[in-house]
């Protein structure tokens, strides 16, 4: 058990006179119990914070802690643990944990609850990152405190991004240019070449679109989920918009556009996949009408003839039933860079597999 004196002014210093001071730390310490410490301060304004070391000696008086510590901090001035003085300032810094960047990320779960005591703590944060020589700082504020959001923008903190239940904002401490990433800069789109042995296209008519889009068939399409597979965001989509189960083949090519949404740029996969089943369904409300509809008329269609990258789209799906063309396939790899699973999408150097509809998922 450590107990450490924050702060106490000149009278009640007259308690530590006998107390004895560390050579190795130059600290006072008190040997008495917590208990008769608090007896003796009764009528002195003192305030003192209690901490416990981890196994690695780690001290959490600071707040600096890891997922698992903890900070607090107990008031012991005036009669019966009341608060009297004004000249007593207790400084609390915000519970965070240690990037590999030589920065912090703040606790969500762990910020006060009151505005006063939120931009007290933040500015003492502040000032001890600071001076400890921290460089970035994540604080990331839930939708139950977005109040504190103006505290910590007045306080130097800028926006990074927003979810539906938070808001994260950052701090860039060093005298020098920003290193913590930006925002996520793309979207990501699929859509599903189905194409069954009749040689029929599944294609769909969407509910709300462009005027210029008005009456076009065109492929099930949309955006894939957090951590979701690109191969398994187009099955989804195709199912959700049609209701027919599919299975991937390969990806065809993909199309690299910028300022689509919100100044963000788009990445869209076309895949093809193969048909399960046959039946359609629809009961996406975004999803005028879907069926399948024979390949010819598909691209005779005069949007499809009149636009260069959905013409040219086709053409390499048309190439791939004719197996001219060689697509992507996903392969799970692990890096030892980070040790985890990801999908590395590359198309196979053999002939036989490469004209293969097989996929390593």
């Amino acid at each position: 058990m450590e107990l450490k004196l924050l702060q106490l002014d000149s009278t009640s210093k007259c308690i530590f006179d006998s107390s004895e001071v560390s050579a190795s730390t130059g600290r006072r310490s008190c040997s008495s119990s917590l208990k008769q410490f608090r007896r003796s301060c009764r009528c002195f304004p003192v305030t003192c914070s209690y901490s416990r070391r981890t196994t690695n000696n780690m001290d959490l008086s600071s707040g600096i802690t890891g997922p698992s510590g903890f900070s607090s901090s107990y008031p012991i001035n005036g009669r019966n643990g009341v608060r009297s003085s004004p000249y007593v300032n207790e400084l609390r810094v915000l519970e965070v944990v240690d990037d590999e960047y030589g920065g912090v990320v703040v606790n969500a779960n762990r910020l006060p609850l009151k505005r006063n005591a939120f931009t007290s703590a933040l500015r003492s944060s502040l000032f001890h990152w600071k001076s400890t020589g921290k460089k970035g700082v994540w604080l990331k504020l839930p939708v139950e405190l977005a109040d504190f959001v103006p505290i910590a923008v007045k306080e130097g903190f800028e926006y990074h991004h927003a979810e539906r239940g938070y808001v994260m904002l950052t701090y860039w401490i060093p005298e020098v240019p920003s290193l913590l990433p930006a925002n996520a800069s793309h979207q990501v789109g699929v859509g599903g070449f189905v194409i069954n042995q009749h040689n029929e296209v599944l294609v769909v008519q969407e509910t709300f679109c462009s005027p210029t889009c008005e009456g076009l068939w065109k492929l099930p399409t949309g955006f894939i989920l957090e951590s979701e597979e690109i191969y398994e965001g187009a099955v989804r989509e195709v199912k959700e918009e049609t209701g027919v189960d599919s299975e991937f083949v390969q990806v065809i090519a993909f199309r690299h556009a910028h300022n689509v949404a919100f100044e963000k740029s788009d990445l869209f996969f076309i895949c093809m996949l193969r048909p399960i089943s046959t039946q359609i369904m629809v009961e996406d409300h975004e999803i005028k009408a879907a069926k399948w509809m024979k390949l010819e008329e598909f691209m005779e269609q005069p949007l499809i003839q009149g636009d260069k990258m959905f013409k040219k789209i086709m053409d390499i799906c048309i190439a791939r039933l004719g197996r001219r063309y060689c697509g992507l396939n996903p392969h799970k790899v692990v890096s030892k860079f980070d040790g985890k699973e990801s999908t590395l999408y590359y198309n196979v150097v053999e002939e036989e597999d490469c004209n293969s509809d097989s996929s390593s998922n």
